[in-house]
């Protein structure tokens, strides 16, 4: 029985960043495909009752980083409540890890780079020349990614991505569906565990 799990998420978030590698461990332990479908939430939020970061109010600014510090702190993953380059643009970013995955190269891994550049590493990823050298970090030809990456092709594949997630019901990252069940956020990994473990 073929496990597939398909993960929507922002490349700038930090709850994704928290899951992602607990995610990937949980595929490689139960023998699960990821499908990387990074989405457009500048697109998700406004249509499924949604702000961003900056139109929400103080309070939930505010306790977004006592949430934030608490699972750093428990997970023991390094990452900058601040960052000097957040917010950004996810995009090409995004994009490449979208071309990675169609050349079948470990989009989950590139995606993962991105991540801790932002939070751990105080690195600008919507910089062109520091997406290149990420991806070359990676073992990848990063002009190539880049390229391909910023294609008409590869952003039509993102917003399709961005609606598909949108009519499955997606209105936060990270959101990961197994069996059409939905798990949002990175605390509900548990869960997707228990769901996962059912099937083994």
């Amino acid at each position: 029985m073929t496990k597939i799990i398909d993960y929507y998420y922002s490349q700038i978030s930090p709850w994704t960043y928290l899951g992602h590698d607990r995610l990937r461990a949980l595929a490689a332990k139960y023998g699960a495909q990821v499908n990387y479908k990074p989405v457009n939430h500048g697109e998700v939020f406004p249509r499924t009752g949604g702000l961003p970061l900056p139109k929400r109010s103080p309070e939930r600014q505010a306790y977004r980083l006592v949430e934030l510090a608490r699972w750093r702190d428990h997970l023991g993953i390094p990452l900058n409540l601040k960052p000097r380059h957040f917010p950004v643009p996810e995009w090409p970013a995004a994009g490449m890890v979208i071309a990675a995955g169609g050349r079948g190269l470990d989009a989950g891994a590139l995606s993962g780079a991105f991540f801790r550049a932002v939070w751990a590493e105080e690195r600008d990823i919507s910089d062109r020349d520091t997406l290149v050298a990420i991806a070359e970090e990676c073992g990848h030809d990063g002009a190539a990614l880049l390229e391909e990456g910023e294609s008409a092709a590869t952003r039509a594949l993102y917003d399709a991505q961005t609606e598909e997630a949108i009519a499955r019901g997606v209105f936060g990252a990270p959101t990961y569906f197994y069996r059409d069940e939905q798990f949002w956020g990175q605390d509900r990994l548990e869960f997707l565990e228990r769901a996962l473990a059912r099937d083994s």
